[in-house]
């Protein structure tokens, strides 16, 4: 393969990986019609259509996905060489792009990550918030925080964050309207305030435990949102009983505005977990990244 076909491919891989002509030109510090020219070129060259094309949108043929999927770690692999020739030099630089579900960011995520900025200062971090499931290989980014670990081939998890305790919560006139919860079936016959984890209407399970150990409850939603705070903010308007982090809630059950329920019922959720390629795959700022999330854990155990 010569050297211009390598680039031409880099350019293909980008395009595919970023949606699009112009953001893959902003990422690669190209001209858009340079980008567009070269994946013009190397279409001619294969004589197959791996983009279909519109004003609005650019998106992959049957063939261009396939190929996209050949293609992508082979890239990937050069790139993190390349940026291993640069951790040998003793820096720790470049970029780390990360996905994290919008509830762990003021949780404990965006603690971690402004301590992994300072620490080191030569790398500019990509934060995206999305809940939905992200494919390691495929998506660019270099670890993934989920609050189910996200395990598939050659990759690994470690837990990070600390245990979730959870809170059913409602204001006193909505609990003065529909009555107070005493067992955990009760929830079923009030309005609840649910979270969902993506578009697709996937709704996080009320946990509950018992004498047989824990078990879940899903009472049928009447508001849903992927934010806590709007879970807050409607539970404080008298909307239903919301089911939301407690450390999240504190503040508002410590002012008053919202009561606690069902708090002995209640079953702690299993911590988040972060997840990324083997080490294989690792650039030295995502061992940094990993690593620092191991030492913060590590003191939380023995503080």
């Amino acid at each position: 393969m010569n050297r211009s076909s390598f680039a031409d491919i880099r350019i293909f891989v980008e395009v595919a990986r970023r949606g699009g002509f112009r953001a893959a030109a902003e990422h690669l510090q190209l001209a858009p019609a340079s980008v567009s020219e070269a994946v013009q070129r190397f279409e001619d060259r294969l004589g197959v259509r791996l983009f279909e094309r519109s004003t609005r949108a650019v998106a992959l043929t049957p063939i261009g996905e396939r190929f996209f999927e050949r293609s992508l770690p082979a890239i990937t692999d050069l790139e993190g060489a390349i940026s291993d020739l640069h951790d040998q030099k003793g820096n720790v630089a470049g970029t780390l792009r990360l996905s994290a579900p919008y509830s762990a960011g003021p949780f404990f995520l965006d603690h971690l990550i402004t301590r992994f900025a300072v620490t080191y200062p030569e790398v500019n971090v990509e934060l995206i918030y999305d809940d939905k499931k992200v494919d390691l290989v495929t998506s660019g980014v270099d670890a993934v925080v989920r609050s189910n670990t996200l395990l598939g081939p050659d990759t690994h998890a470690i837990p990070v964050g600390p245990e979730i305790t959870m809170a059913i919560v409602a204001s006193s006139d909505y609990l003065e309207k529909k009555g107070v919860p005493k067992k955990p079936r009760d929830v079923l016959n009030h309005d609840a305030i649910c979270y969902a984890f993506d578009l697709g209407g996937q709704l996080a399970p009320w946990r509950f435990v018992g004498p047989d150990g824990p078990y879940v409850t899903q009472p049928n939603p009447r508001m849903v949102a992927n934010d806590m705070r709007s879970l807050i903010h409607f539970a404080e308007h008298s909307l239903g009983l919301a089911y939301i982090y407690r450390e999240i809630a504190a503040p508002f059950i410590e002012e008053g505005t919202l009561i606690e329920v069902l708090v002995e019922h209640l079953s702690p959720l299993p911590r988040y977990s972060l997840n990324y390629r083997s080490k294989r795959h690792m650039t030295s700022r995502l061992r940094a990244f990993v690593d620092l999330a191991k030492i913060i854990d590590d003191a939380k155990k023995h503080s």
